[in-house]
């Protein structure tokens, strides 16, 4: 789904939907309570966030495997697969398609391997089975079946929390005070434009930067969509790789397109004369004979301090 517009400020549609967002708090919080965690043989890092959407979860879980992969070790990815129709799977990018996994998992198993299971206890399971000596659960802060030895909450730091109420009120998963005290460290993606680190200033903060890879091509015309959390990052990202966007399509979150909304797309770039980009999420959504036609902006993550944050992995 879109955010509305309404999540980033405290105006009266906001309150009026102030009971539901209490009630899905309350709900959440009694989930997180009444349920058990299964304890894995081997440590858990669970990288979430208290805000639905567009934070960076999956691309900072990328780069934290990367980092663990650098020390030798054998991160597996266990994750829900939202949009997908299996479960209980290993993924195998080269098989599997995002209607049948999900999106992000098929990003997530060109880093490393990965789990797709809803029940994440079973998917923890499996990835041992398979030789994981670290489970990393992408997304999976509210969720009460697998215990995490590590839990990092992921935070754009432009968007901050909107209006810090929950959903669907506002865009949090849970309240902030609430949801924080299940949380060992903040990641800061970009700026700390609404001084969230300093609300729980008893927590180690690892600063980073989502910077895309620069194409070669230069001062090109460019249609661009995205079905992402915040597609306005990725439209802005062009525009810093020096590309010119003349046209932009925004879909809601894990969209998947139709043939005629690529169709669509398809004939305004060959109109304007432009090529089409969009992000890697979304081009694994489209079908294999449409690909030649779109371009990737890829994206990677600067850290401030990388050995810090390869430090706090590796201790338990």
């Amino acid at each position: 789904m879109k955010a509305p517009t309404f999540w980033n400020k405290r105006n009266l549609q906001a309150w009026l939907l102030f009971p539901l967002g209490c009630l899905y708090a309350s709900v959440t919080s009694l989930r997180m309570k009444l349920n058990k965690p299964y304890k894995a043989s081997v440590p858990v890092i669970c990288i979430g966030n208290l805000t639905a959407g567009g934070s960076g979860k999956t691309p900072t879980a990328i780069s934290i495997a990367k980092i663990l992969q650098e020390q030798n070790k054998n991160p597996f990815f266990i994750s829900r697969g939202y949009g997908g129709t299996l479960q209980d799977v290993i993924v195998n990018k080269d098989i599997h398609s995002a209607s049948e996994v999900g999106d992000e998992p098929l990003l997530l198993a060109r880093q490393a391997g990965v789990v797709v299971n809803h029940k994440r206890d079973e998917a923890a399971r499996k990835a041992i089975e398979e030789g994981a000596d670290i489970i990393i659960m992408d997304d999976g802060l509210q969720n009460p079946l697998l215990y995490k030895d590590k839990s990092i909450v992921v935070v754009d730091g432009a968007a901050g929390l909107g209006n810090g109420l929950p959903i669907p009120s506002g865009p949090m998963r849970e309240f902030f005070s609430v949801g924080i005290k299940r949380v060992d460290a903040i990641v800061m993606l970009g700026d700390d434009v609404h001084q969230i680190a300093a609300k729980a200033p008893q927590l180690p903060v690892f600063k980073g930067k989502v910077v895309p890879v620069k194409p070669q091509t230069k001062d090109t015309k460019v249609v661009a969509f995205a079905g992402i959390g915040r597609p306005d990052k990725f439209y802005q990202s062009l525009q810093e790789c020096d590309l010119e966007v003349v046209k932009t399509y925004s879909f809601p979150d894990h969209h998947f397109y139709t043939n005629d909304e690529l169709q669509q797309i398809i004939k305004e770039a060959e109109f304007l004369q432009a090529d089409i980009y969009t992000t890697a999420k979304d081009m694994v959504k489209i079908p294999y004979k449409l690909q030649p036609k779109f371009k990737v902006l890829d994206i990677t993550i600067d850290w401030e301090d990388e050995k810090a944050l390869q430090k706090f992995l590796l201790n338990r």
